[in-house]
């Protein structure tokens, strides 16, 4: 009978429950409580009569009322009822991933036997680590082999009616588990936003009043109003957050002009998770999507202006409404057999009305898509009998509630009632074979249902192996390769179905044969017997491996050239020699060979490589003219021969002979395609004939080809006659040449005194010309050529000829020598004069002489020079001067005429002395002039000083009286001397003047450095110089005290320290300090005192302090007077520079601009 078991689920569904064979539990709701009925399995259908229901013989008992603490919410509506497993068959169990199963529902497993119930809760942990783990187990406790008793999901569906307290979405997010739901509308936007606290303490302390303003503004935003509430969409309005806060308005603060604003949507509860489902500018929308009968949380909005958000308003809540169920799934087997099918099915969502009924619609197994009811009422879970074995059924479902039925039935299904064992199948069929494999392929035996598992064995039996048939496959695929056989062997086959019912026979025995592989590579071909210049004999070995099938031909391939890739075939048969014949001569061949036989075609032979021998070329084609016959040559070409005998042609020969005499003789012989045949009479025919040769020889001659020279020019002069009548005039005469069949126009005669350069000066009919206005002593060259109508003939060969000698020409070039050129130490610009000139052309007879005239004295005759300085002449006078050259024949003409004038006498040199000295330098004086003259004075010096080695070396020159001789060393004698020069020249020398520089004295010290010791007592140090080349250095200390205007003396001694132990308090001291130099010289003794250092200031105070403070006093004000003269003027040179810039800027900019 039934039993009823308590209860309790914590989130308020029905747990799946799983009872035993024969049972079905039904869930009841009464005055809020629901009980779970178990009771026997449903009624059966029979197809013969009309649809009864079965109703349970037993009435329910009543049910066990919980505590009010442990009662859930009271549902909408009566849950469907959930069927067990029943007899249902393990592989027909429903594989649905739990989380889509179950959603948030708490797995209860209840466990039943004759005498005892348990019931076992798993309390819900909120931690969703624990959530998932607690999935994972039932998951593995699902797919893990079954137990007793075997234990299930139920196909309760998830949606099967929401409380207000369940974890159900309202926008299609899913289960509340998986958290992979999805919103889908005209304004939702795909993303999680899980519900921020918002409290003063989140905000930074560092935002500005503005900011701050401007976020309690957004904040100060209503809660949305729900309107138009349908099954599944709602309209949500809002209003922008207004300027007052807290009850009074804010004038300093204005609301923002564009503002955003994002809607949150949750469906688990007011603190649950919030899902967005708008994000934007509008302040109404519409929400698609929801699932009807559910509660809404918060539909909260939060403002968002320029990243700035504010707290999301008070929630909103609302119910949308309930409508018809979903479209179910289509029903499952459950359990099948010869005459019987059970199936069962889940619940849809009843959408806010529960479902009152289930109708399961079949065929009747006509397959004429006719359906008929067979069931309706609220179970989940039916059996159809007296059904046919191997009988197919198609069944569909819809499910039914307050509102009306689903959108539509469920998809439709076909089963099939179990059968008996197959029938014997059909033989196996070969689909393709290879060389160690067979493809081969089964039906299904006849009359076999198509949904009904039957696996298959395929046996095999070698023909020689012995052992009988074996199996080789068992599966339930129709087809299979058998693999690892040899080739060209026979095997034969069988197939056995079997199914749960059993074995069919075996089919018939069916023998199938591999495929021979193919034959192995032939042997390389080879030459059979002598190789002729257009064939050849080859044969060739058969393969070592004939794959298993006789070699049914042989195929010979052959490529041209060494390298040739272009094989053409040119014997196929079973022979294994064959001719090649109608071969080119000296042509390379490649050729190869491959054998087919039925198991395929072998790979090729290695190519054997044979070259026919070459043949000498055949006849060539006559030659022909290129261009126009001249008159003595002709210019030939000519191809090649269309034979070249298999070997490059390697050169040509040509022949030729006069018409009127057979005297044939080889004018060419060469490589090139053409020539030109010279020396040929103008006017005469001319027979050509041509063969080619290659390495073999030559080939046969051409036929012959008759060419007639054209009429030429007149041939070459004789050398002509050349007779000098005098040393400027010759005369030159020449004879008629052979005209060549053409009479001579006229003669072109070229002149020149360069053999290569000469120029026509004459042309005419004339046999003779005289050429006047030569040089004398000269070689000249001439030629003569002869023209006709035809051409010009070649010019004669070149005649040299040389004019007589006569007297030098006239000089040219003559000019003065400047005096800085002259080397002369005798030469004196007052007295004498420079002259130089160009030597002029002899004419053939050597010059002996020049003869200068230089007034109204008797002419000056020199030698053969170009060069002549004429002395005793009078100083400051002008004198005319022009030369002639000399030769053995005469004198020649007298060259152009030259002013020129003596200078007057140099000036005697001044007295030199020196001004000031000092240990480096020497100021000299000379003369009655000022220190600084201009350059233009007539008068310069030129002061020279004596080297280390002697010589006197020039110092300066110039126009000035004084000049200052730096860098010499200190107590050393020096010698000068002078002399003054004018435009007259250089006076001479003055006698040697000394001067001897005295010492130097020490260089300045730097500021000494004052140590105190004590109130009475302070150290002086300064620098230490070395001795000054062996004189020893001493040193002066000096001291102002107080008010004192003078220095006293201290200290004196070669010592670079002092103590001073006279000090008084609170008085000013200021030290400072010299070099002396103790001089030690053999007249007497001296001292060279050096400059004083920079003054240094102490103030001797009572000691209150560390001494290192009174030596940074004293470090300081050293530091602050020790500024010397030299860093003096350089700030003073710094500040000129740039005031100096800084006006010519300004000029720059304001003036000139």
């Amino acid at each position: 009978g039934p039993a009823q078991v308590p209860m309790m689920s914590p989130n308020g569904s029905v747990p799946p429950i799983y009872v035993p064979p024969g049972y079905a539990p039904q869930v009841i709701e009464d005055n809020g409580v629901r009980r779970v009925v178990v009771v026997p399995q449903a009624p059966e259908f029979h197809p013969g009569g009309h649809t009864v229901l079965h109703r349970s013989p037993h009435p329910p008992l009543p049910g066990f009322i919980p505590v009010p603490t442990m009662m859930p919410p009271p549902p909408r509506h009566m849950y469907s009822p959930v069927t067990g497993a029943g007899d249902m068959a393990t592989q027909y169990m429903p594989q649905y991933p739990s989380s889509q199963v179950f959603g948030d529902v708490e797995v209860l497993n209840l466990f039943l036997s004759h005498e005892t119930m348990t019931l076992n809760l798993q309390t819900k942990e909120p931690n969703h680590k624990k959530l998932k783990d607690r999935q994972g187990t039932q998951k593995d406790k699902i797919s893990s082999p079954p137990s007793s008793p075997q234990t299930c999901p139920s196909p309760t569906n998830e949606h099967n009616g929401l409380t207000k307290g369940q974890n159900a979405s309202g926008v299609n997010t899913g289960s509340a588990k998986s958290k992979s739901g999805r919103g889908k509308g005209s304004v939702q936007v795909d993303t999680e936003i899980e519900e921020s606290r918002v409290s003063g303490s989140t905000f930074s302390k560092e935002k500005d009043e503005e900011t701050k303003a401007i976020e309690a503004l957004l904040s100060n935003i209503v809660k949305p109003v729900a309107s138009d509430i349908q099954a599944r969409a709602v309209v949500l309005t809002w209003s922008p957050p207004s300027n007052f806060i807290n009850g009074e308005t804010d004038e300093t603060t204005t609301g923002p002009e564009l503002c955003g604003y994002a809607v949150l949507v949750s469906s688990t509860g007011k603190d649950g998770k919030y899902k967005s489902v708008y994000v934007g500018e509008e302040t109404s929308i519409t929400v698609n999507d929801l699932k009807p009968a559910t509660d809404y949380y918060a539909n909260r909005v939060q403002a968002e202006y320029n990243s700035m958000k504010g707290t999301p308003s008070e929630a909103e809540s609302f119910t949308t409404l309930s409508c018809e169920p979903d479209t179910p799934n289509p029903p499952r087997i459950a359990n099948r057999t010869k005459n019987s099918l059970t199936l069962q099915w889940k619940a849809p969502s009843d959408n806010g009305s529960k479902i009152q009924s289930f109708i399961l619609e079949w065929d009747e197994g006509k397959g004429n898509e006719e359906f008929c009811q067979c069931y309706t009422g609220l179970q989940k879970q039916f059996k159809i009998t007296k059904l046919s074995p191997a009988m197919g059924c198609k069944f569909r479902l819809l499910a039914k509630n307050d509102y009306g039925t689903s959108s539509g039935f469920s998809e439709e299904v076909l089963y099939y009632t179990s059968g008996c064992a197959p029938s014997m199948p059909a033989s196996p069929v070969l689909t393709k074979a290879g060389v160690t494999w067979l493809s081969l392929q089964w039906s299904k035996p006849s009359g076999t249902p198509s949904d009904e598992g039957i696996s298959y064995i395929l046996e095999m039996e070698e023909e020689t192996s012995g052992y009988g048939f074996k199996p080789k496959y068992d599966g339930e695929d129709l087809a299979y390769t058998v693999k690892n056989l040899r080739r060209s062997t026979k095997y034969k086959f069988k197939v056995i179905a079997y199914n749960s019912e059993g074995k069919s026979n075996p089919s018939e025995v069916v023998e199938f044969t591999t495929c021979p592989d193919k034959p192995g590579v032939p042997i390389k071909p080879s030459v059979k017997g002598k190789i002729h210049s257009h064939g050849f004999k080859i044969t060739w070995d058969p393969p070592k491996d004939s794959g298993g099938a006789a070699i049914s031909k042989y195929v010979v391939e052959m490529a041209e050239g060494p390298n040739g890739n272009k094989w053409d075939m040119i014997y196929s048969g079973a022979t294994r020699e064959h001719l090649c014949d109608r071969l080119n001569p000296g042509c390379f061949y490649r050729l190869r060979v491959y054998c087919i036989s039925d198991g395929g075609q072998s790979a090729v032979s290695e190519s054997l490589l044979v070259q026919t021998p070459a043949v000498p070329p055949g006849p060539c084609l006559p030659p022909r003219l290129q261009g126009r016959p001249k008159a003595k040559e002709i210019q030939l070409r000519w191809g090649p021969p269309q034979v070249d005998g298999g070997s490059p042609i390697s050169y040509y020969g040509v022949e030729m002979s006069p018409v009127e005499k057979d005297e044939p003789r080889e004018v060419y012989q060469g490589s090139e395609v053409e020539c030109t045949v010279s020396s040929l009479l103008p006017g005469k025919t001319y027979s050509f004939r041509l063969r080619a040769a290659n390495k073999m020889g030559f080939g046969p001659f051409s036929e012959k080809c008759d060419i007639t020279t054209a009429p030429g020019p007149p041939d070459q002069c004789r050398p002509p006659q050349v007779t000098c009548r005098s040393a400027a005039c010759a005369q030159v005469h020449w004879e008629i040449p052979l005209s060549n069949g053409t009479d001579v126009t006229e003669y072109r005669l070229e002149w020149g005194g360069v053999e290569g350069s000469m120029q026509i000066c004459y042309c005419g009919p004339g046999l003779s010309y005289e050429l006047k206005g030569l040089s004398p002593a000269t070689t000249y060259y001439c030629r003569v050529q002869a023209l006709s109508v035809v051409g010009a003939g070649p010019f004669s060969e070149v005649v040299a000829c040389v004019t007589p000698p006569s007297v030098p020409a006239i000089v040219t070039c003559l000019r003065e020598i400047s005096d800085d050129d002259i080397e002369s130490s005798h030469y004196s610009p007052s007295t004498c004069l420079a002259i130089s000139w160009e030597k002029p052309c002899d004419h053939g007879s050597e010059i002996l002489a020049y003869s200068i005239d230089f007034g109204d004295k008797q002419p000056l005759t020199v030698g053969k020079v170009t060069s002549y300085i004429i002395d005793n002449l009078q100083p400051d006078t002008t004198y005319r001067i022009r030369i002639q050259a000399l030769n053995s024949l005469g004198a020649g003409p007298f060259s152009h005429m030259i002013k020129l004038k003596t200078k007057p006498l140099p000036p005697d040199p001044p007295r030199l002395e020196c001004v000031a000295f000092s240990h480096q330098n020497l100021k000299l004086k000379w003369g009655e002039g000022t220190a600084k003259t201009l350059s233009t004075d007539s008068i310069q010096y030129n002061l020279q000083m004596e080297d280390k080695n002697g010589r006197f070396v020039s110092l300066y020159r110039g126009p000035c009286h004084t000049y200052k001789v730096q860098r010499l060393s200190e107590s050393t004698s020096y010698k000068f001397c002078i002399q003054a020069c004018n435009e007259a020249g250089e006076g001479p020398l003055s006698q040697e003047y000394v001067f001897t520089t005295p010492k130097s004295v020490p260089a300045a010290l730097k500021a000494p450095k004052i140590e105190k010791i004590n109130d009475h007592i302070c150290d002086i140090t300064w620098e230490c110089l070395q001795p000054m080349k062996g004189d020893p250095v001493i040193y002066s200390l000096q001291v102002i005290v107080g008010k004192d205007s003078e220095f006293r003396q201290i200290y004196k001694g070669p010592d670079s320290s002092f103590r001073y132990s006279s000090l008084q308090l609170n008085c000013e001291y200021r030290f400072r300090v010299c070099a002396i130099r103790q001089c030690q010289d053999p007249v007497g003794h001296q001292d060279l005192v050096g400059p004083y250092s920079t003054t240094v200031l102490f103030i001797s105070q009572r000691t209150e302090l560390p001494a290192s403070t009174n030596r940074d006093t004293v470090e300081s004000t050293r530091r602050q007077r020790a500024l010397s003269d030299e860093q003096c003027a350089a700030v003073i040179l710094v500040l000129f520079a740039f005031f100096s810039i800084l006006i010519a800027f300004i000029i720059q900019y304001f003036v000139i601009k």
